[in-house]
């Protein structure tokens, strides 16, 4: 009986120190651009998972952690009506993200040294190194995540891949803005 009760104690003396993301204050923004302008909207946070480790004083430091993102529920928000249905109909599609085989992107950091996280990043299931400036302010992590959408199969309207295509040609680079706060 004793055993039982310190080890509730323990359990719940480390509990108290784990970090949770805040989601209501987390977001993350993506941006895609073309010849004649560009696109962008929010991608929903569906779950994540942090890596810690437990510091002086009983403090958790974040060393890492996953985020998934939700890419059946992704907005556009530089489009209304029939044209942002038509645009996430097409990028739901085989030529982009392909949601019905592939729902959700991947972020995985194995390492934060303050200026840099390092990690993968998963789309399609194709996976490839990441390297993600960032700034942190309290409990709050934010950067920019750029990629090349090439690497993970959608090279629909791509330069690279595809000749006089002239102003309907797409920027291969996305980015993804991101604001991570912690409670």
């Amino acid at each position: 009986m004793r055993f039982i009760t310190v080890l509730t104690l323990a359990l719940f003396s480390f509990s108290s120190f784990a970090a949770e993301v805040d989601k209501s204050a987390t977001e993350f923004k993506w941006t895609g651009s073309k010849v004649k302008g560009k696109h962008y909207g929010k991608v929903p946070l569906k779950s994540y998972s942090l890596d810690e480790k437990k510091a002086k004083k009983g403090k958790a430091t974040i060393e890492g952690g996953e985020f998934v993102l939700d890419l059946t529920a992704f907005t556009v928000e530089d489009l209304s009506g029939k044209w942002a249905k038509k645009f996430l109909t097409h990028m739901k599609s085989a030529d982009f993200f392909e949601v019905s085989k592939w729902p959700t992107a991947k972020i995985k950091i194995n390492k934060l040294d303050g200026k840099k996280a390092y990690g993968k990043l998963t789309i399609k299931d194709k996976t490839h190194d990441v390297v993600i400036p960032y700034t942190q302010k309290g409990k709050t992590y934010s950067g920019t995540l750029e990629f090349d959408r090439t690497k993970y199969g959608m090279i629909y309207g791509s330069g690279n891949f595809f000749k006089n295509l002239g102003d309907k040609m797409i920027s291969n680079e996305v980015k993804v803005d991101f604001k991570v706060s912690l409670k």
